[in-house]
């Protein structure tokens, strides 16, 4: 299965190009994107039904990054650039130096906002996944990368 993955670098790239607006329409930085990028894999769900057939984002190891994504986010945040887009954070975590010794000590960030960020994460994935599909299939290369998958 990871044959198919190969065969479409050039396409993720091109992907990769055009989600670039979403991406900074939502509340992660390019950082994080990358971040969650590298945590998430693809499949094709229902491969041997062509009608069925979806490309769909394995974000299974998405929890595991999201420790680093705050890391990222204080990160920018005590160096003056919290963003617009902060993702509805308020006061009540606090980033920067005073948030990561909070942290440090399990005081603050609960675990709602790792929730909304967790499934903030596993939106914008699954909609990359469907554009991808779309580039895919407007290429005439859907069927070819759909039998490729099931072999």
């Amino acid at each position: 299965m990871a044959d198919w993955t190969d065969s479409i670098v050039g396409d993720r790239m091109a992907v990769d190009r055009q989600f670039t607006e979403r991406v900074r329409a939502s509340e992660f930085t390019n950082q994080e994107w990358g971040l969650v990028m590298t945590a998430t894999e693809f499949e094709i769900e229902n491969a041997d039904d062509p009608e069925e057939a979806r490309i769909v984002a394995d974000t299974e190891k998405l929890p595991q990054i999201l420790p680093e994504l705050e890391n990222i986010r204080s990160q920018v945040q005590s160096m003056g650039g919290g963003g617009a887009s902060s993702g509805g954070g308020g006061g009540s975590g606090g980033g920067g130096v005073f948030g990561s010794i909070k942290r440090a000590f399990g005081l603050g960030g609960g675990g709602g906002v790792d929730q909304k960020r967790l499934e903030a994460a596993e939106r914008l994935t699954q909609e990359y996944a469907d554009e991808l599909q779309r580039h895919l299939e407007s290429k005439g290369k859907w069927e070819q990368v759909r039998i490729a998958y099931q072999e």
